[in-house]
């Protein structure tokens, strides 16, 4: 791997490790991504977007959820098909699993970060190399896969998304405090500043705006995965 990639991946999430958190729990915005691993929308959104919360300050006044089923349906027998196919519910197992077994956002999120980035690349089955390039032991992730906990993971998921009030129609389904955002999820952010109660937002706060309808229209088409879209 290459200085300059080393040092944009160290540069990312050196903030995670090091920036105060200020707000109380009870002041904090909660912010869930309901999203599948191999649709390029939601890898494009927690890459491009989301990820920009550990710099920014915002990660300081939200309580971050990350739910890696999407629009994959649970059969009769309790299997699990996957919009994206087989290898989708693999690696959106592996990704509930590494929730799970590295319960510590800043470890899980820079190894789904280093995933979804190759889903980008269309690269993803090298994921496992995401263990090396995060340094982030492996081990626990692949017991939680193997021993049949990831499948229990999945459709803890699976119930969690069919639960949604109103359903959701697509991913990546971005919801702050209950609230779906809808198309306008790329931003979150405003609505997380807007919805903040406690003192001292992140100064990002003040210097956000939401797009206008002619922005959305120019930046956003087919942005989303349908959730009876054949794919």
């Amino acid at each position: 791997m290459e200085f300059g990639r080393i040092f944009i991946v160290f540069f990312l999430f050196s903030s995670l490790f090091t920036s105060p958190a200020f707000a109380g729990d009870d002041a904090k915005v909660s912010l869930a991504l309901y999203y599948e691993s191999l649709c390029p929308y939601s890898a494009k959104f927690i890459v491009n977007h989301l990820a920009r919360i550990f710099n920014d300050g915002v990660i300081d006044i939200v309580d971050l959820d990350l739910i890696p089923y999407g629009n994959a349906r649970v059969k009769s027998n309790s299997t699990i098909t996957c919009q994206h196919g087989p290898n989708e519910c693999l690696l959106n197992t592996i990704e509930a699993c590494a929730i799970s077994a590295l319960p510590e956002l800043t470890e899980h999120f820079k190894f789904i970060y280093c995933v979804e980035n190759l889903v980008l690349k269309h690269k993803y089955r090298d994921w496992e190399s995401c263990f090396q390039e995060t340094g982030l032991n492996s081990e626990a992730v692949f017991d939680c896969y193997h021993n049949g906990n990831g499948k229990k993971l999945e459709l803890k998921y699976a119930a969690q998304t069919d639960a949604l009030l109103p359903p959701h129609k697509y991913v990546p389904w971005v919801v702050v405090n209950g609230q779906p955002l809808y198309e306008d999820y790329e931003d979150f952010e405003v609505y997380i500043c807007d919805a903040y109660k406690g003192d001292s937002p992140p100064r990002t706060c003040a210097g956000l705006t939401v797009l206008t309808t002619k922005e959305k229209e120019a930046s956003r088409v087919h942005h989303v995965s349908l959730i009876d879209e054949a794919l």
